[in-house]
C-alpha cells in the first residue's frame, strides 16, 4: 500500500506532512493511524488501509504537492494479521518493567517511565539504583515471530524525498554521508535566546483571514449584557431530569430567532448585489492546537435543543480527532464564538468572510446590577455582535442583539423546541 498525500478540496494543491504517528519500521495494524497531515483549511490523519510494516519515504515537517507517496505499507499475509494483533498487544502489555511504589514515585518526580530503564533486579525489577544511572538504554522493542518475518515483504533500500524534489535511494546503514529529508543547519537570522520554526499551512491562511475581514469590511462592532441566572436554572433543571445541555445550544437557538427577525445579518454582499440566505448554517468557532477552526452546524435552524447539543459535540470530536473535512467548514451564513471558554470579559471578534456578522460570547461573572431600584448580584455575561456596516446597520445590529438577549433572559418560549 501507498501512502499518498490524499485531496483534500479542490483548491487544496499541497499539504504539510505535520508527523508520523508510528516510526520507520514499526508493524501497523489496518485502521491504524500513521500520519497527520495538516493544508492551509484541516488537520486530518491518515490511516492504515492493511495491516504491514511501514516504510517512511519523507519525514515529518516537509510540504508536499497533493498526490504525493510519503511512504507505503509492506502488506503482510493475511494469515499473520491475528498474529501481528497479538504481538501489537502483548509490546504494548509489557511496556512496563515491575516497580515497587517508591520507585514509581521517584520516577513520575524525574519525569521518566519505567519503559525507559532496565531493571537491574530479579525478573528485570527495576531498583532504585537503577534511577541514578544515566546510561540505561532502552529495553529492545519485542522480538516479532519469524513466521511473521517470513510473511512481510523486505527492502533494504528505502527512497527518501529530497526537499528539491527529487528522490534517491537511501545509502547504507552507516554511511556517515547520509542525508536525511528535514536534516537543516541553524538558522542563520535566529538570535541568541530565540527559536524559528516555519509558520504551517493552516496557521498562515488564518492569517489571510483575519487581514481579509480587516481590509475588506467596514467592520463595527456593538455591544449588551445579559444576566444569565434564568438559563442557569434551566440548564440545571435538565441535568436533574438526566438530561444535560451545554450552554452553547441555547445561544444557538436564540440566534437562529434573532437572524430571522434581522435577516440582513444572515446575508452577504457579492458584488454589486446583496445575498439573503433563508437557511441558518451557523459556524461555531472552535480553538484546537492547530488553531482555530469554525465547523458549520447546517440547517440548524430546523434543528431542536438536543440536535444542537449532539451537532455541537460531532463536530468538536470530528477536530478532536482530525477527521474534519473541508465540507464541514464551508457554507456558514453566520459565527457565533465562545470566548468565555478561555476567561475573556469581552472582545470584538472579527467577521468570518464572506458573512456579515459574528457574536462573541463571554465568561459569567457574578456582578452587583441594578433590579427594582436595588443593587443586586447577578451572573452576568457580555456580548459583543461584530457587523459588517455597509450592509447592516445600527438600528439592526442593536436590536439583533437586544433580541438575543431577551430570549436568554426569558426562557419561556424554549419550551417547544426540545
Amino acid at each position: 500500500m501507498e501512502i499518498r498525500i490524499p485531496t483534500a478540496g479542490e483548491s487544496v494543491v499541497e499539504a504539510l506532512l505535520a508527523k508520523w504517528h508510528k516510526p520507520d519500521g514499526s508493524m501497523v495494524l489496518k485502521d491504524d493511524a500513521i500520519c497527520e497531515i495538516e493544508t492551509d483549511k484541516i488537520t486530518m490523519d491518515i490511516y492504515a488501509e492493511v495491516s504491514g510494516r511501514l516504510v517512511i519515504h519523507v519525514q515529518a515537517g516537509t510540504t508536499l504537492p497533493v498526490g504525493t507517496v510519503v511512504g507505503r505499507i509492506l502488506e503482510a499475509d493475511p494469515q499473520a494479521e491475528d498474529q501481528l494483533a497479538v504481538t501489537a498487544t502483548g509490546a504494548a502489555g509489557s511496556a512496563d518493567a515491575p516497580t515497587s511504589p517508591a520507585v514509581r514515585q521517584a520516577l513520575r518526580q524525574q519525569g521518566r517511565t519505567a519503559a525507559q530503564l532496565a531493571g537491574s533486579g530479579p525478573g528485570g525489577r527495576i531498583l532504585m539504583n537503577d534511577l541514578k544511572r544515566t546510561d540505561t538504554p532502552e529495553p529492545p522493542a519485542p522480538a516479532l515471530p519469524a513466521a511473521l518475518h517470513a510473511m512481510l515483504v523486505k527492502s533494504e533500500e528505502t527512497p527518501v524525498y529530497r526537499a528539491s524534489g527529487c528522490w534517491k535511494p537511501a545509502r547504507p546503514a552507516g554511511d556517515q554521508n547520509t542525508e536525511k529529508a528535514t536534516e537543516a543547519g541553524p538558522d542563520p537570522q535566529a538570535a541568541p535566546g530565540e527559536e524559528r520554526i516555519r509558520i504551517s499551512p493552516l496557521r498562515k491562511r488564518i492569517s489571510e483571514r483575519l487581514l481579509q475581514a480587516r481590509h475588506q469590511t467596514a467592520t463595527l462592532t456593538t455591544f449588551n449584557e445579559v444576566d444569565m441566572g434564568a438559563l442557569q436554572a434551566l440548564r440545571t433543571n435538565y441535568k436533574l431530569a438526566g438530561q444535560p445541555v451545554g450552554l452553547l445550544p441555547f445561544f444557538v437557538r436564540a440566534t437562529i430567532e434573532a437572524l430571522q427577525a434581522y435577516p440582513a445579518v444572515n446575508a452577504r454582499i457579492d458584488g454589486d448585489e446583496i445575498v439573503y440566505y433563508h437557511v441558518q448554517h451557523l459556524g461555531i468557532a472552535v480553538s484546537s492546537e492547530k488553531g482555530l477552526m469554525v465547523p458549520v452546524l447546517r440547517d440548524a435552524g430546523q434543528l431542536g435543543l438536543w440536535e444542537i447539543n449532539e451537532g455541537i459535540a460531532g463536530l468538536v470530536q470530528k477536530i478532536r480527532a482530525n477527521q474534519l473535512a473541508i465540507a464541514d467548514l464551508e457554507g456558514g451564513t453566520f459565527t457565533i464564538s465562545n470566548g468565555g471558554t478561555y476567561g475573556s470579559m469581552l472582545s470584538t471578534p472579527l467577521i468570518n468572510p464572506p458573512q456579515s456578522g459574528v457574536l462573541g460570547m463571554h465568561a459569567i461573572q457574578h456582578r452587583p446590577v441594578a433590579r427594582n431600584g436595588q443593587v443586586v448580584i447577578r451572573p452576568m455575561m457580555y456580548l459583543a455582535l461584530s457587523y459588517d456596516h455597509r450592509l447592516i446597520d445600527g438600528r439592526e445590529a442593536v436590536g439583533f442583539l437586544k433580541l438575543i438577549k431577551e430570549r436568554l433572559e426569558n426562557t419561556g418560549w424554549l419550551a417547544g423546541l426540545n
